[in-house]
């Protein structure tokens, strides 16, 4: 099956991203519906983790803000960390159908592309229409190429950053598997989970960041 999947263009890291998706779903829907007044077990991990995650990115982007578009940045945080540990799986890269997602140029950028659009239709909605272009003119009017060529290029630095740190370690700790079977690999494993924390860390820390700045300045101001 997963053969015929590939002859039709579906690549393993776009297997392993619906598998990521329809788990994180499914886990969604089953916590979902057994929460309780008193959190224990998973819950009260689940709760501590999100509580966490809530507080450093209101911190970034102010509690109204947060608030309102937490489930953006913190679904990013825990889809590209999963993906990148995905990466980390026996046999990843080798088995069909389980790539690491984010080690594929095509995942990166479909999210970049996905928070470009996101900020866009959340600064239109906050400043009430087309004003929220007014940024571009600033400081000077006739900065507006630069300013809108900084804005596109927004998405391109998310995309690379992200596949480049990503499929840079998966290639560099295979290559260490190759040369030092034991031993080494293992450390490198060690600091690929840490790779992977921080990737997923930094690309919802720059989107939060792309939010805040859509924001008003009278909002922002009173963040």
């Amino acid at each position: 099956m997963i053969e015929a999947l590939n002859s039709i263009g579906i690549s393993n890291g776009m297997i392993t991203s619906a598998v990521i998706t329809v788990l994180l779903c499914v886990i969604s829907v089953i916590a979902g519906r057994r929460l309780q007044t008193i959190p224990s077990g998973f819950q009260n991990f689940a709760e501590w983790a999100i509580e966490g995650l809530f507080g450093f990115f209101e911190g970034i982007m102010g509690s109204k803000a947060c608030r309102r578009y937490f489930p953006l940045v913190a679904t990013l945080f825990i889809y590209i960390l999963l993906a990148n540990y995905s990466g980390l799986l026996p046999g990843s890269g080798h088995i069909k159908g389980l790539a690491a997602p984010t080690g594929s140029i095509n995942c990166t950028m479909a999210m970049a592309i996905i928070v470009f659009v996101a900020i866009q239709i959340i600064g239109i909605r906050e400043h009430h229409g087309l004003r929220y272009y007014k940024h571009l003119l600033k400081p000077f009017a006739f900065l507006l190429p630069l300013m809108a060529l900084e804005e596109i290029v927004r998405p391109v630095s998310l995309t690379l950053r992200l596949y480049g740190n990503i499929f840079g370690e998966e290639t560099v700790t295979e290559s260490f598997f190759d040369l030092v079977p034991i031993g080494l690999p293992v450390v490198m494993q060690m600091l690929s989970v840490l790779m992977g924390l921080v990737q997923a860390l930094v690309f919802s820390l720059l989107t939060a960041i792309y939010i805040k700045e859509a924001l008003p300045e009278d909002e922002e101001e009173h963040l």
